[in-house]
């Protein structure tokens, strides 16, 4: 015959079990679905496969964006280079761009890599002239491309450090 206390602890053991099986579970089926932000250093250190989506963020390459006009009853194409200053990633996307969309300023795709290419799905610009996504921030202080300590950032046009030809912006630090 069992006791009062040891039925109590058999329900609280079982009960324990449950909730621990179902957090095991949710978290399985969040990880899935879990969308990281990476910038192109941190693509070209650790390159996710093609079946793992997501977000690649920095400031679009001036001179790089090449447009295909569309075929008839498809999207227009359009390819563009994201950069942190220190790597740059070919971006492919299918779709209509945000209005704000330009050369030199931040950006944001979600998408995956495939066959050397980022293949977004997804194209996020800007807010105004002066509004850079956090993650793209956080990029370009990691990379050294910008000091928060020297000052403001300076003006997204002048952030394209693969340009040789093209000055250093003042309050930014590295090459």
């Amino acid at each position: 015959m069992m006791t009062r206390k040891k039925r109590r602890m058999w329900i609280l053991l079982l009960c324990a079990l449950g909730l621990g099986s179902a957090t095991a579970l949710t978290l399985t089926a969040f990880q899935d679905n879990l969308v990281f932000f990476r910038s192109p250093s941190d693509v070209m250190a650790q390159q996710p496969g093609p079946d793992r989506a997501f977000r690649l963020g920095g400031l679009v390459e001036a001179g790089s964006v090449e447009r295909d006009a569309a075929v008839s009853g498809q999207r227009p194409t359009v390819r563009f280079r994201v950069t942190d200053g220190a790597h740059v990633i070919q971006v492919a996307y299918q779709g209509v761009l945000p209005d704000l969309f330009r050369e030199g300023q931040g950006v944001v795709t979600m998408g995956r890599m495939v066959d050397g290419t980022f293949r977004a799905s997804e194209v996020l610009a800007r807010h105004d002239e002066t509004y850079m996504p956090p993650e793209v921030a956080d990029a370009l202080k990691r990379s050294g491309h910008w000091n928060p300590a020297q000052g403001a950032a300076p003006p997204p046009a002048t952030w394209n450090t693969l340009d040789p030809a093209r000055p250093a912006a003042p309050g930014r630090t590295g090459s």
